[in-house]
């Protein structure tokens, strides 16, 4: 007897609504997440430094001395 319910099967009005509002939450969560999905990819294709880079830098800002410069050099190079 579907007419008891106005045509809207056994959930009743109330339930579509609902799940109206649950299927446009997942698809919009999912768009989000392909959007962070993407970026970090794009994030991960930058060119990173190798250490030795980064040891001249510190070394060019006087964080470091010549002789600490000089041994880690060493270190890093093998």
């Amino acid at each position: 007897m579907m007419g008891e319910y106005g045509g809207m099967g056994w959930f009743g009005p109330g339930f579509g609504g609902i799940f109206m509002i649950l299927w446009w939450g997942l698809i919009i969560a999912g768009i989000i997440a392909l959007v962070r999905w993407l970026m970090s990819l794009s994030r991960s294709d930058a060119p990173r430094k190798s250490a030795l880079d980064t040891l001249d830098e510190r070394f060019a800002r006087g964080e470091i001395d010549s002789v600490e410069y000089e041994l880690r050099k060493r270190d890093l190079q093998g």
